[in-house]
């Protein structure tokens, strides 16, 4: 299993707008590429000064699938959210295997 986490760092005007868009349109649409199992939206706390960040997380069940994710699907996906918040925000992403689950 792999847990895809996107966290982005995004101008405190724009919040609002940002978390509609995800909540709406972004994270559905990287759900409907049935690459992932579920997702979460997190809010991370102790941020720096003048930002606010989240953290998306989304469960893949196995590399391969996590893999043809990102050929597939991701680049539109990111020039999408590029096109809309760009210069608003600032991200980065991680990928994680998932050794055990208790």
């Amino acid at each position: 299993m792999i847990v895809y986490n996107v966290t982005v760092s995004i101008d405190p005007q724009i919040e609002k707008e940002w978390l509609s868009w995800m909540r709406t349109i972004h994270i559905p649409d990287v759900m409907s590429t049935g690459c992932f199992r579920d997702s979460k939206l997190c809010r991370v706390h102790g941020e720096e000064e003048g930002g606010l960040t989240y953290a998306i997380t989304y469960v893949a069940h196995s590399q391969a699938i996590f893999d043809q994710y990102q050929k597939e699907f991701s680049p539109r996906l990111q020039a999408e959210h590029n096109q809309k918040f760009g210069g608003k925000f600032a991200a980065f992403r991680t990928m994680l295997s998932v050794i055990e689950e208790f």
